[in-house]
């Protein structure tokens, strides 16, 4: 079978942060809650000037700029700018191959929330296996969902990590390193109206009033519904997905299966920190098989590069590690992936 490789990783994020200090006087929590219970000691938020797919546009040149490949050579962009963006109805991965250069690719947009990059890696993989044509893929994209977050809402205080920046990764045929492998994903539609935006759409357009109700901003509006089926599902339905991700990631070059025990480096997006240990403790992993992101935000989707840049910059993501990629979104989905690394980037 072709092998699919990761080429490079870029990132850009906002200049201007919100340290746990301006968190904490927001909520009205203690400073000491925000940095070791919610895990934020501070985040990147978007400036008047930093529009969510002109920063996808940023992330994808820096990731250009580690490789010799151009931006003509791409022959498809998976955009995963967020659908906050500069403007409704609007395709931005065509705006974002048009901005790079990109003039052979086709574009198309992508969404599944915070589990979109895992989910776009597995297209990407699957769509060069099965057309010859098909040899270089950007994946590509801007958030800012920051800016829906009410730090008065307490019931959906687990939002409250969200920032703003956006991230890129480069896919080849043929590459020599950085494999792709198995990945799996898998969702729970009853939790799918659980968090939104109320007053966003066709149901409740944003008008002045509603947004004076505090109802165009990212809120929890069936907090013990999603609490109950969370509690009951999501770890189950995570390690289910790590499992299928290992099991379709072929086998090692000895003939042998992969299995949690092979795992290296763990590529997550930020969650609270019990959840963090948890979730190593559960795969056989310590702290430094991975790599905290609270000096950055939650940035989506896009935490996924984010983890890679850190991972390589601090020698806990190695050559010849298997980094094992998990992520989730609203919604609820959950998707898991396996990248046997290679020799470092250029980060």
């Amino acid at each position: 079978m072709d092998s699919v490789g990761i080429v490079s990783v870029g990132t850009y994020l906002p200049d201007t942060v919100m340290t746990s200090k301006e968190i904490a006087a927001a909520t009205g929590l203690s400073e000491s809650v925000i940095r070791d219970k919610f895990g934020i000691h501070q985040k990147h938020v978007g400036s008047p000037g930093d529009h969510p797919n002109a920063m996808a546009v940023k992330a994808a040149q820096d990731c250009l700029s580690k490789t010799d490949i151009k931006a003509d050579e791409i022959d498809v962009i998976l955009c995963t700018t967020e659908e906050w963006k500069e403007y409704t109805l609007w395709t931005a991965g065509v705006n974002l191959a048009h901005e790079i250069g990109a003039v052979r690719a086709w574009a198309m947009d992508l969404h599944a929330r915070c589990a979109t990059t895992v989910g776009a890696m597995k297209i990407a993989r699957d769509l060069m296996l099965a057309d010859p044509e098909i040899n270089t893929i950007l994946i590509a994209g801007g958030y800012r969902v920051s800016d829906f977050i009410d730090f008065k809402k307490m019931r959906s205080s687990f939002l409250f990590n969200i920032g703003a920046g956006a991230g890129a990764m480069l896919l080849r045929r043929h590459w020599h390193s950085n494999h792709l492998l198995g990945a799996h994903l898998m969702c729970d539609g009853s939790m799918s109206n659980h968090v939104l935006v109320p007053a966003s759409g066709t149901k409740h357009f944003p008008t002045d009033e509603a947004v004076a109700e505090g109802l165009f901003t990212l809120d929890l509006v069936e907090p013990d519904a999603m609490k109950n089926r969370l509690n009951e599902v999501s770890m189950n339905n995570w390690m289910k997905c790590v499992d299928e991700a290992l099991r379709k990631s072929g086998r090692k070059s000895d003939g042998a299966p992969y299995t949690r025990n092979d795992i290296g480096y763990l590529n997550i997006l930020l969650i609270k920190p019990s959840a963090h240990r948890e979730m190593l403790d559960r795969l056989g992993l310590n702290e430094e098989q991975s790599s905290y992101l609270c000096e950055i935000g939650h940035i989506g989707e896009q935490d996924a590069m984010f983890s890679i840049i850190e991972g390589e910059k601090s020698g806990r993501l190695k050559d010849g590690d298997l980094m094992l990629t998990i992520a989730a979104g609203i919604g609820y989905v959950w998707a898991a992936g396996c990248v046997q690394w290679g020799r470092a980037l250029r980060v």
